[in-house]
């Protein structure tokens, strides 16, 4: 099925130094506002241990450059003038910043050096593993390829759904109700997929999260009506609902044994059509739909057990064409109740 057209998938190019001290990784910054509006280009990380002995012809200076025990206990190893010339080997590279991990620090006249060069540096106590972890995952985050879907986005019995459909079809008031049952909003409106390796991992914006639209009576915040058991943050998105009027001309799936999935950034997901019209019970569906993908991940598959019963049931009927009994149940037991 092909991406709708309302899908807009965006990106950043890049992303400022300040921005690595909202990380977990514990920065804290030892060049005070100096080469905080530098700018990262790249989500990797680079260890410079070549660069620092001298040799420079394949080093990426454009990524973050992360100081361990391995480079500093190197620097430690120099006389002054090695060391000095090591660091002035780097500097002359434009690199965004520098993290220096294990707790360890720059003696203050490298310190200055990099100011003099408007390079940032920066200090955490973890050690580098842990760092180079947290680093990772943060960048890969802000880097990660995005989309801007008008939808709703709701945790049903743990299983990410997200209704789509033309405006005004009742997404909204769909994700209300389910609201109502128990369920939790992730979004409405306006929701953001981030893609996190091979999966996508959806949101709201600060400005619409948790806020519903409901036509006719207005704005209404989930959380402060419902209470904290009733939104989630974020959520991993594993089924596409897609919500569209019936119509009689049109065939709909009968037996579920053929799943459609569409791809979003080359993530395949379940994706189902719902013919809705008035009276139909769409957020008990949904839940069925939440119940079903559930089974189907324990490896039972509803539609397929059917369908081998039927196939016994016309067999046997084969190899037995005398068999007259049309009541399928041979005995009743009595039920005195």
């Amino acid at each position: 099925m092909p991406i709708p057209k309302n899908f807009k998938v965006f990106n950043l190019e890049n992303i400022p130094v300040s921005k690595l001290l909202l990380s977990p990784a514990q920065l804290q910054c030892e060049t005070g506002e100096i080469g905080l509006n530098n700018v990262i280009v790249d989500s990797s990380i680079y260890r410079p241990q070549l660069a620092l002995a001298g040799y420079i012809e394949l080093f990426t200076y454009q990524k973050i450059q992360l100081f361990g025990n391995t480079e500093m206990f190197y620097l430690r190893s120099l006389t002054p003038e090695d060391r000095r010339k090591a660091f002035e080997t780097i500097v002359q590279f434009p690199m965004p910043c520098i993290i220096v991990t294990n707790g360890h620090h720059f003696e203050a006249e490298y310190i200055q050096l990099f100011i003099e060069k408007g390079i940032a540096v920066f200090s955490t106590p973890l050690v580098t593993s842990k760092a180079l972890y947290f680093l990772s995952e943060f960048l890969e985050d802000q880097f990660a390829a995005q989309v801007s879907i008008h939808a709703s986005f709701v945790d049903v019995y743990g299983v990410g759904m997200l209704f789509i459909g033309r405006s005004g079809i009742g997404k909204s008031e769909i994700a209300l109700d389910l609201v109502e049952r128990g369920h939790r909003l992730v979004a409405d409106d306006v929701v953001l997929l981030s893609k996190k390796r091979n999966i996508l991992i959806g949101t709201g914006t600060s400005v619409n999260k948790h806020f519903v639209e409901v036509r006719g009576l207005g704005i209404i915040d989930i959380q402060a009506m419902f209470g904290i058991r009733a939104i989630r943050f974020q959520k991993r998105l594993e089924v596409i609902i897609e919500l569209e009027e019936w119509a009689s001309d049109k065939e709909y799936t009968r037996t579920g044994l053929d799943d459609t999935y569409s791809s979003i950034m080359d993530v395949d997901l379940l994706t189902i059509t719902l013919p809705i019209f008035a009276g139909k019970n769409i957020t008990v569906i949904a839940e069925v739909i939440a119940l079903n993908y559930l089974l189907k991940t324990y490896n039972y598959n509803s539609a397929e057990i059917f369908a081998a019963k039927l196939s016994a049931e016309i067999e046997r009927k084969k190899q037995h064409p005398l068999d007259k009994d049309k009541r399928h149940i041979s005995y009743f037991q009595s039920d005195e109740e």
